[in-house]
């Protein structure tokens, strides 16, 4: 158990790595805006809504500021366009939709250009050891050492809704390792590797979007 132990001395021990593939360009304007939505499954939907809402925040909050449209107030402007059924599997396929009476009047009352797709999750990829708590006449308390171990893995696809295409991905992984020590008292120390996945993917998302000159134009 050298690794929790270790880990322990720092509050949770964590890892990350972020991914950037780029295939064109970017340079969003400050009259424009970009929608995080989850990338359809062939079952259910990709990342939790929790973590979308988390990213948006992360790319309005940072300086410059770039804009974010409500996901579910696109999704309904867009209907049926954007539902998990009839949402294009291809960034080609957009053009096709925008010729559809009405459809590119309403993707510009909502000034988003970027569409960006997020996918992936945050699970329990191993754990061990024992904690046990009782409570008896007079007192209560645990005894023991437990530790786990999750990794937070999500991808975001960028495409662009003004030229039909891909722009490129952004990804990030995060895995943390978390233990409670029972000494009478259980004693947590938590890596959040969903909250740090977050922030790493919602920063180098917001250097993507703004391009080379990190600036909203």
């Amino acid at each position: 158990m050298a690794v929790p132990l270790l880990c322990l001395q720092i509050s949770g021990c964590m890892r990350a790595r972020v991914d950037e593939s780029r295939e064109q360009a970017t340079a969003i304007a400050s009259t424009e805006s970009v929608v995080v939505l989850a990338k359809p499954q062939i079952e259910g939907t990709g990342a939790e809504s929790q973590f979308l809402d988390c990213v948006s925040d992360r790319l309005v909050g940072s300086k410059p500021a770039i804009h974010v449209h409500p996901n579910e107030s696109f999704t309904d402007k867009l209907f049926p366009w954007f539902e998990p059924g009839t949402v294009p599997s291809r960034p080609e396929q957009v053009a096709s939709i925008l010729a559809q009476p009405g459809v590119s009047e309403q993707v510009a009352a909502t000034g988003v250009r970027y569409v960006v797709w997020l996918d992936g999750g945050t699970r329990r990829i191993d754990g061990g050891g024992s904690l046990a708590c009782g409570i008896a006449p007079g007192a209560a308390g645990c005894i023991g050492f437990g530790w786990w171990e999750k990794e937070s893995a999500y991808e975001a696809t960028i495409w662009d809704l003004k030229q039909s295409r891909s722009v490129g991905s952004v990804g990030a992984n995060v895995t943390g390792t978390s233990a409670v020590i029972g000494a009478i008292l259980p004693l947590p120390f938590i890596a959040r590797v969903q909250g740090a996945a977050c922030q790493r993917l919602g920063d180098q998302l917001h250097g993507f979007l703004a391009g080379a000159s990190g600036q909203v134009q």
